[in-house]
């Protein structure tokens, strides 16, 4: 097991940095963003919280929670327009000096795919570094016609085979992991190193665990102005 020092020098040196998206890089969750946007908010929510504290699979819950959205294709359109995605503070400028130093930026998300690009074209992230689900609608366009079950990050454990198949496609060295949740802590190994996040919203799972726990990004651009 690594140690702090040897985590933190890790991240100072990764050649790949890989955020989670919902309450990580932004301030929500998108899923229940949408469930309120849809008027099925709290039972969502409960739904959500089940599925961060790792107690339920996240395929189950997320097949589960969308059958009980059953967004429109405008819906989402219009929740991103009306009500778009809050960056966490201090975001744009980790990934801006990550980019600046040469190290990959991507984004791995359990959310889906049309709200993970609108906020990596916030943080000049190329949409061909987004992972995340694929909503599916019926051929008139409009209505939900479920998701993509075939996405790694449609299930537990998906970030884990990204992370695989990334560090196989480009030959990544030192691949880091930053996340709330419990999906994203169980993304390491393979990632080398995982960061916990906790600055919109504590899991305590992730908390104990984390051996590296942060709640501002101002912490590891710090790290990065050690060097």
């Amino acid at each position: 097991m690594a140690s702090l020092l040897e985590m933190k020098e890790m991240f100072r040196s990764a050649d790949a940095v890989c955020f989670d998206v919902d309450s990580t890089v932004i301030r929500e969750e998108g899923i229940d963003e949408l469930a309120k946007f849809c008027g099925v908010g709290d039972a969502v929510a409960e739904m959500t919280r089940r599925a961060m504290g790792g107690t339920v699979t996240f395929k189950a819950a997320l097949t589960a929670r969308l059958g009980l959205i059953r967004p429109s294709y405008e819906q989402v359109q219009k929740l991103i327009s009306d009500n778009p995605p809050q960056l966490t503070p201090g975001i744009r400028e980790l990934v801006s000096r990550l980019q600046q130093r040469g190290v990959q930026v991507f984004l791995i998300s359990g959310g889906f795919q049309s709200i993970v690009e609108h906020v990596a074209l916030q943080l000049n992230i190329p949409t061909a570094n987004v992972f995340a689900n694929r909503l599916k609608f019926y051929f008139n366009g409009e209505k939900y016609a479920g998701f993509d079950e075939t996405q790694p990050t449609a299930e537990s454990g998906g970030k884990g085979k990204v992370i695989t198949h990334l560090k196989e496609q480009f030959h990544f060295k030192k691949v880091v992991m930053i996340g709330d949740g419990a999906t994203d802590m169980e993304a390491c190994p393979p990632a080398d190193c995982f960061i916990g996040f906790g600055g919109n919203v504590i899991r305590k799972q992730v908390k104990e665990k984390a051996k590296w726990y942060i709640t501002h990004f101002d912490e590891l651009l710090k790290e990065l102005e050690e060097r």
